[in-house]
């Protein structure tokens, strides 16, 4: 262990290890902490990926991807179901595995990884965060860095110890819980959506499937919704009506930020990626891609920083991120927010004519036309969207 290192990492999931994979392939020094005793566990996660977002970064391996996606299954509360062909492969992946080779890519690029590192705090000097305090086997050490990268999750306790604001409004804090589950009879190449305020009221439900009769069933309701009924309450309700006899794997619960990037996510000497910067697309709650992405920007600013010898290079992070993917999130929120709110009838009534739909003309862009066909205003970000 060096005394001070170029780049410190804290947290080792896709964004965390993207960042110090970005950061040492420019050969810096670069180290990540992780808090737990292995990378890549707990999972707390969905697991859905597109092919093109993965292959941004790296060639798929069957040995971290559980199924393959070709087709979306959307179910409205009336049971009308609507299938699109997805245009794209995606993958369900196998997250244990998945993160372990992101670490190692990082590792074999010059990071070095310490895990069941745990940071306590920061160490700044004149305004500036210079390195991180952390406990090790139950001793306190501390470490300097010309720049630290939070990707310590949505949790993320780094960017509040630095100044920034990382308050999220409780109401785009979605309230999320999940299943693994076996003898789940589903077609394996479908990942499958409900809607309903008696599902998953102002969100949605999911059922991914994992292969070999296992899926991944999930839901994700907003703040507002599980302060009256939590999201586990509603994720059994569900599986007792339509998995009863489906024996339970793994079980996880917490919240997923749905909201447009935080205001602010770098600071002196400090930059935040992942969900610590709020990078999760707020439409769909995914954040794997969108915070391989943000990782792999802020490495790459953080170590252009240190070769060039200019600290403040890297409050260019925020611009770089917005021009990537920040101003379309903000699209998404606002798709979101018109979209949740639909009553049933609603719901019920987009399927309904979207199923007069010729299944060849059946896409997600053409789903959304539909939905908001009344809405010109989300119209135009839809178009934006599918077609900008």
């Amino acid at each position: 262990m060096k005394a001070e290192y170029d780049v410190i990492v804290v947290g080792a999931g896709p964004a965390g290890s993207m960042a110090a994979r970005f950061a040492a392939e420019k050969g810096v020094s670069v180290l990540i902490l992780e808090k737990d005793r292995d990378v890549g566990y707990p999972v707390r996660c969905g697991e859905a990926v597109s092919k093109a977002g993965i292959e941004e970064f790296l060639r798929p391996d069957p040995k971290w991807i559980a199924s393959s996606i070709d087709k979306f299954s959307l179910i409205s509360p009336d049971g009308s179901e609507v299938i699109i062909q997805f245009s794209e492969t995606g993958y369900i992946l196998e997250r244990r595995v998945f993160d372990y080779e992101l670490a190692k890519m990082a590792a074999s690029c010059g990071a070095e990884i310490l895990t069941r590192a745990y940071v306590s705090g920061l160490i700044t000097e004149g305004g500036r965060v210079t390195g991180v305090k952390y406990q090790f086997r139950g001793e306190e050490k501390q470490l300097r860095a010309k720049v630290v990268i939070a990707a310590d999750g949505v949790e993320s306790r780094l960017g509040r110890w630095a100044g920034l604001k990382t308050y999220v409004d409780f109401r785009d804090m979605e309230s999320c819980a999940q299943v693994t589950a076996s003898n789940i009879k589903v077609d394996p190449n479908t990942c499958y959506f409900y809607f309903g305020k008696d599902v998953a009221p102002e969100g949605y439900l999911w059922v991914f499937p994992k292969g070999n009769c296992s899926a991944n069933i999930g839901l994700g309701v907003s703040g507002l919704t599980g302060k009256k009924r939590s999201a586990v309450s509603y994720l059994n309700s569900f599986m007792e009506k339509n998995f009863p006899d489906a024996p339970t794997l793994t079980s996880i619960a917490g919240g997923v930020p749905c909201s447009v990037t935080l205001e602010r996510i770098s600071a002196p000497g400090i930059m935040l990626t992942g969900d610590a910067a709020r990078q999760v697309n707020p439409l769909s709650g995914g954040g794997i891609i969108s915070g391989m992405i943000g990782g792999s920007i802020a490495g790459r600013i953080a170590a252009e920083a240190v070769i060039s010898n200019k600290p403040d290079y890297i409050m260019t992070y925020d611009k770089a991120w917005n021009d990537r993917l920040g101003r379309r999130h903000e699209i998404f929120n606002r798709i979101k927010n018109g979209i949740y709110n639909f009553s049933d009838e609603k719901f019920d009534s987009i399927a309904h004519s979207f199923l007069k739909v010729s299944k060849d003309k059946r896409t997600l862009g053409s789903l959304f036309r539909t939905a908001l066909f009344n809405q010109p205003s989300l119209l135009l970000d839809v178009a934006k969207v599918f077609l900008g």
